[in-house]
C-alpha cells in the first residue's frame, strides 16, 4: 500500500487500506465498521464507494481503526476537509497543508506551483512578456503592462517563473520560454484554474470600456439549446480554442500580449416539457 502523502482521496485510501487488510488475513467491513465505532456494518463500505461522506466528527476514529497517528493522522483528516469542502478557497487551503506535510516527509506535490501560477494574471502575462523584451528592466516590463504592477512584483514573478521552470535565462535580463506546461494534480488544477477565470473575466469586463473597438473583439449571443447542442457547442469551442493558439504559436515576432476569454453559460433552469 502507498503511503498516506501519496493520495488526495480519503475515500481511496480507505479502500486500498480495506483491500491490504482482506488480502493479508479475514477482514471484513463489519469489522471495518466495528472497529470505527459504527453500528451499520456497511457504512464504510458506502463511504468507499461515493454514496456517503465521513463527517468531520468522526474522521479521527476511523483513523485510528486505521492505526494513523501524528502527520498521517493529520494528512487524513484534511484528505477529508479537502474532499468534503464546497468552497474553492477551504479546499485550497486543505490541498496547500497536505503539501506541506508531504514535503516535511519527503513526498513532492506540485501544487504549490500550480497554485500560484494562476493566482494572479501576471505570472501567465510576465511569461509572454519577458521573452518579447530581451535585456528589460523589471520596471521596463511594468510600464508594458495595462494593469498596475510594481517593478519589485515584476522581479518576484520573474524569479518564480524561472525557479518553477516555466521561463529559463538566457544571459543577463534575458529570458525564454520552456516547453514545460502547469501540471498539476487533477484535485488542484480545477481550482486553481477557476480563480483565474474569475480574474480574467474581471478584467474583460472593464476592457469593454477601456479599450476602443479596433484594440479588442466583444462578440456575444443568447442561445436556446438541448443538451446534444450543447455538447456540441462546447466541442466547438474547445476546437476553435485550439486552432487559435496553433495560429498563436506559428506567429514569429511578437510584440503584445492579448487574453483570450471564451464565456459559455446556462442564463435559465432547464425547462420540464409542458411548461
Amino acid at each position: 500500500m502507498r503511503r498516506i502523502t501519496e493520495y488526495k482521496d480519503y475515500r481511496k485510501f480507505m479502500q486500498d487500506f480495506y483491500d491490504e487488510r482482506k488480502r493479508t488475513g479475514a477482514f471484513s467491513w463489519r469489522e471495518f465498521s466495528k472497529l470505527a465505532g459504527f453500528k451499520s456494518p456497511t457504512y464504510l463500505k458506502l463511504v468507499c464507494e461515493g454514496k456517503s461522506s465521513l463527517s468531520l466528527v468522526k474522521m479521527e476514529q476511523v483513523g485510528l481503526a486505521m492505526n494513523l497517528a501524528g502527520y498521517e493522522m493529520d494528512y487524513f483528516k484534511l484528505m477529508v476537509k479537502f474532499m468534503n469542502a464546497e468552497k474553492d478557497s477551504v479546499k485550497k487551503e486543505a490541498l496547500l497543508e497536505m503539501q506541506k506535510i508531504a514535503v516535511e516527509h519527503k513526498v513532492r506535490m506540485v501544487d504549490s506551483d500550480t497554485f500560484q501560477y494562476y493566482e494572479s494574471w501576471k505570472y501567465p502575462v510576465v511569461r509572454e512578456l519577458a521573452p518579447m523584451m530581451p535585456g528589460a528592466k523589471p520596471h521596463e516590463i511594468a510600464e508594458v503592462c495595462k494593469d498596475y504592477v510594481s517593478a519589485e512584483e515584476i522581479r518576484d514573478v520573474l524569479n518564480f517563473l524561472v525557479k518553477a521552470g516555466f521561463l529559463k535565462k538566457d544571459g543577463d535580463k534575458a529570458y525564454s520560454q520552456t516547453e514545460k506546461t502547469v501540471i498539476g494534480s487533477k484535485e488542484a488544477l480545477p481550482i486553481a484554474i477557476r480563480a483565474m477565470h474569475k480574474e480574467m473575466a474581471m478584467m474583460a469586463s472593464r476592457a469593454v470600456d477601456r479599450y476602443p473597438s479596433g484594440e479588442r473583439c466583444m462578440t456575444g449571443v443568447t442561445l436556446g439549446v438541448n443538451e446534444n447542442a450543447r455538447k456540441r457547442i462546447v466541442e466547438e469551442i474547445n476546437s476553435c480554442c485550439k486552432r487559435i493558439v496553433d495560429i498563436a504559436n506559428e506567429c514569429e515576432n511578437q510584440d503584445q500580449v492579448y487574453r483570450k476569454n471564451f464565456h459559455f453559460f446556462p442564463m435559465t433552469d432547464k425547462v420540464s416539457k409542458g411548461k
